[in-house]
C-alpha cells in the first residue's frame, strides 16, 4: 500500500486529479476570477448599468447578462465533463485588454473601457478552462457584448438614411416636399429627423433578440446568419416606413394626429408588429434541436491535454494578478487630476495682416468642463470677404465630461441645424492640415466652420490621434493640455463658401494661436 501510494506521487502533475473534484475546483477558480474583475472594474461596470438605466436605446442590457447567465446554465452538464485546460493563451489575451483598458481609462474613452472590462470574462474562462470550455460556452460569452452601450456612431447615418427614405416616399406619392438637411418641408407643416426617429433603438433591439431567437431555434450556421442579417436589415427599413407613415398620418390629418406623444407611441407599435412578423416567419424554418449526449465525467488523467489541479491553480492567481495591474497603474496615471491651477486668462494678438473688431462673434460653440475661452471676429486688412470668427478653448488638464472630445446633445448649439460635416484639407506654408468641416444654417444664413485640436503639441482633426496623444501624456506624466482651434465665417445660401478666405485666416493665425499656447502654464 506505501508503495502504491509513493508511486502516485511520482506521476506527472497532468495526473493526479481526483475524480470529479477537479472540474468543480476548476469552476470555483473561475467564478473567483470573474468576481475579483468584476470588482476591480466596477466603475466601468457601472458606468454601463448608469447608461442603460437613462437611456432607452440601451435599456435592453438589464436583460442581456441574466440571458447569458441563463445560456451558460444550460450548459451546466456539459461543462462539469469537460477536462479543464488552462491555456496561456488566455492570460495574453487577458494582459492586453488590460492594457486597452489602461490606454481608454487615460485617454477618456468609456466605449473602449466598457468592451476591454467584457471580453476579460471570456478572457479568464480561456485561462483556466481552456479552449473546449470557450466553445462549449461561445454563444453566452458573445451575448454579453450586447450589453455595452453601442451605436450612437451610427446615428447620422440613420438620421440620413430615414430622411431620404421619407422625402423619396412622399414624392413617389405625390406630396410635394422640400428637403434640408434631416429637416424637410411640406404644404401641411415641417418635419425633422431626430435622433429619436433615427430608429438606432429599434435596430439595437432587434439585433439582441435575432441573436437569441437564432441560437435558440437554430444550429445551422447559414441560417442563423440569416436570421441575424433579417434582424439587422429589417429594422432599417421599417423605420423609414414608420417615418413615412407617420409623416402621411401628420399630413393628411392637417397636424393634428402623430405629433406629439401619439407620434412614439405609433413607433413602438409599429416596431412590435414588425418584429412580431419577422420572427412569426423565421419560427416557419426553424430547426429541431441537435441531440447531445453529456458524456459521463471521467477522471482526468484519462483525458488527453488534461492539466493538473496547481495548474488551473497558478492560472487563476495569474488572472487575478493581471487583473490587477491595469487599475493600480490608472490610479497612479490620476495621481495629479486634482491639482488645481491658477485661473489662465486668453488673449491674442493679431495676426498679421489681420485686425480685430469690436463686434462679438456670431455663434459660441459648446464645450464641455469650464476650459480657458477665447472668442474674436477679424477682418482682413485688405477689405476683403467677410469678417472670420475665432474660438479658443484650451483645457490645462483634461477628465471625463472636461476634455477637448466630448459628445454633448447640441454640439453647434440651440439655434443652428448642421446640413453636412467632411473632412476638407487645407495648404498651408508647412503642408497640408486635415480640418473637420461642417455646414451650419439658420434659415437662408449658412456657417463654413473649421475645427482643429493641439494636442501634444500636434495640430490635427483626428480624433483618434487627440485620443492616443492624451493617454500617451497621461501615462507617461507629461504636459496634458489641449486646445480646440475654431475658425468660421458666415455667407448666403446661394453663394459658394468661403474656404479660400478661412485658409488664408488660418495661415495667419496658427502661428499665433501656437506661440500663446506654448507660453500657458501646465502645472507639474
Amino acid at each position: 500500500m506505501s508503495l502504491q501510494l509513493e508511486q502516485v506521487a511520482r506521476l506527472p502533475d497532468a495526473a493526479v486529479w481526483p475524480h470529479g473534484q477537479g472540474q468543480q475546483q476548476a469552476l470555483m477558480l473561475l467564478l473567483l476570477a470573474l468576481t475579483a474583475v468584476v470588482l476591480l472594474y466596477h466603475a466601468t461596470f457601472w458606468s454601463m448599468l448608469e447608461l442603460w438605466s437613462r437611456s432607452q436605446t440601451f435599456a435592453h442590457g438589464f436583460l442581456i447578462v441574466p440571458i447569458s447567465c441563463w445560456l451558460a446554465w444550460r450548459q451546466r452538464a456539459r461543462l462539469a465533463a469537460l477536462a479543464p485546460q488552462p491555456s496561456r493563451q488566455g492570460l495574453l489575451m487577458l494582459g492586453a485588454l488590460g492594457l486597452a483598458w489602461l490606454l481608454a481609462d487615460a485617454a477618456n474613452v468609456p466605449v473602449v473601457e466598457q468592451y476591454a472590462a467584457t471580453a476579460m470574462l471570456p478572457a479568464c474562462v480561456l485561462a483556466i478552462l481552456g479552449w473546449p470550455a470557450v466553445r462549449l460556452l461561445a454563444f453566452p460569452l458573445a451575448y454579453l457584448f450586447l450589453a455595452v452601450p453601442f451605436g450612437e456612431v451610427f446615428l447620422d447615418p440613420l438620421i440620413d438614411f430615414t430622411a431620404a427614405f421619407t422625402v423619396t416616399a412622399l414624392q413617389w406619392t405625390g406630396v410635394p416636399v422640400f428637403r434640408d438637411g434631416s429637416h424637410f418641408s411640406l404644404p401641411s407643416g415641417n418635419w425633422s429627423v431626430v435622433e429619436a426617429c433615427s430608429g438606432l433603438r429599434y435596430l439595437i433591439a432587434a439585433l439582441a433578440l435575432g441573436a437569441l431567437f437564432a441560437h435558440v431555434n437554430f444550429h445551422s450556421t447559414r441560417r442563423r446568419l440569416a436570421v441575424m442579417a433579417a434582424a439587422l436589415l429589417v429594422p432599417i427599413l421599417a423605420n423609414g416606413v414608420r417615418a413615412y407613415l407617420i409623416v402621411m398620418l401628420g399630413h393628411l390629418s392637417n397636424m393634428r394626429l402623430a405629433v406629439g406623444v401619439d407620434h412614439l407611441i405609433y413607433g413602438w407599435l409599429f416596431f412590435g408588429l414588425v418584429a412580431l412578423l419577422l420572427f412569426w416567419l423565421a419560427a416557419r424554418w426553424r430547426e429541431l434541436p441537435l441531440v447531445r449526449a453529456v458524456p459521463p465525467a471521467q477522471p482526468v488523467r484519462q483525458i488527453a491535454g488534461a492539466a493538473s489541479p496547481r495548474a488551473a491553480v497558478r492560472a487563476s492567481v495569474a488572472c487575478l494578478l493581471l487583473a490587477a495591474l491595469w487599475p493600480a497603474l490608472a490610479l497612479a496615471s490620476h495621481r495629479d487630476d486634482s491639482a488645481t491651477l491658477p485661473a489662465i486668462v486668453l488673449a491674442l494678438p493679431d495676426p498679421p495682416a489681420w485686425r480685430r473688431l469690436p463686434a462679438a462673434p456670431i455663434w459660441q460653440a459648446p464645450s464641455a468642463g469650464a476650459p480657458a475661452r477665447f472668442a474674436a471676429t477679424y477682418a482682413g486688412l485688405d477689405g476683403n470677404g467677410a469678417p472670420v470668427g475665432l474660438q479658443l478653448h484650451w483645457y490645462a488638464r483634461q477628465a471625463r465630461d472636461a476634455e477637448l472630445l466630448t459628445h454633448l446633445s447640441a454640439p453647434y448649439g440651440a439655434r443652428w441645424t448642421p446640413l453636412a460635416q467632411r473632412m476638407q484639407h487645407v495648404n498651408l506654408d508647412g503642408g497640408s492640415l486635415g480640418v473637420r468641416e461642417s455646414v451650419l444654417a439658420y434659415g437662408g444664413e449658412r456657417l463654413l466652420v473649421w475645427r482643429v485640436y493641439r494636442q501634444g503639441g500636434i495640430v490635427t482633426a483626428r480624433p483618434v490621434l487627440v485620443k492616443l496623444l492624451l493617454a500617451q501624456a497621461k501615462l507617461l506624466g507629461r504636459r496634458q493640455d489641449g486646445a480646440d482651434i475654431i475658425v468660421f465665417a458666415a455667407y448666403d445660401e446661394l453663394a459658394p463658401p468661403p474656404r479660400a478666405h478661412l485658409q488664408a485666416f488660418l495661415q495667419a493665425a496658427l502661428p499665433v494661436i501656437e506661440q500663446r499656447l506654448q507660453e500657458l502654464p501646465h502645472g507639474p
